[in-house]
């Protein structure tokens, strides 16, 4: 048994050592997938994340162009570098696939998600609720004498910040539609 001893003092890297200082860094991507609207893309997609192991943080699916059966993917995952390349390099290589396209790289983008918010409560916390909704530019869409749902449109980060604030007045339910985003400019 051979025991590789390093002298005090010396470094324990060695310019052989070729690892990318920068392969922990997690990075969150937006992505926007053009596929054929048929059935089993979307689970072919899917498939393609929770086969490897990685996660999505938002996904929207909606068909975009009815004339030539054409929906739009927006999937907002994160991971290193090389596993947000891999992501887009395989969801290219399934066969409905048209185009990807990383948002995030790519350039400007504008990204926005809609949110409903259940807020129950009385008295002071009713009246906080509806102060706060009126900053953030929340709607009231329903009312009860006990409850308000409030609809919100906005980035993830603001739609997050009222659900934080909301949450000791009364938060009682969210549901959120997950982030649809465009490329900012005049190409596709």
């Amino acid at each position: 048994m051979s025991v590789l001893k390093i002298k005090k003092g010396a470094s324990k890297h060695s310019a052989y050592d070729l690892k990318d200082p920068n392969a922990d860094v997690i990075e969150t991507h937006t992505l926007a997938c053009v596929v054929e609207n048929e059935a089993g893309v979307l689970a072919r997609v899917i498939g393609l994340f929770s086969g490897r192991g990685y996660n999505i943080d938002s996904l929207t699916v909606a068909e975009v162009n009815h004339e030539f059966h054409r929906s739009r993917i927006t999937i907002v995952t994160s991971g290193t570098p090389q596993v947000i390349e891999q992501i887009k390099a395989q969801l290219g290589r399934i066969v409905p696939v048209y185009r990807v396209n990383d948002l995030t790289v790519e350039g400007p983008s504008v990204e926005r998600e809609l949110a409903l918010f259940k807020v129950a409560g009385n008295g002071e916390k009713r009246v906080e609720a509806l102060r706060l909704a009126d900053i953030f530019r929340a709607n009231v869409v329903d009312s009860t004498l006990d409850s308000f749902i409030f609809e919100m449109t906005g980035t993830s980060e603001k739609i997050d910040a009222f659900a934080e604030l909301m949450r000791p007045l009364g938060l009682v339910e969210t549901a959120r539609t997950g982030v649809a985003a465009l490329a900012r400019g005049g190409e596709k």
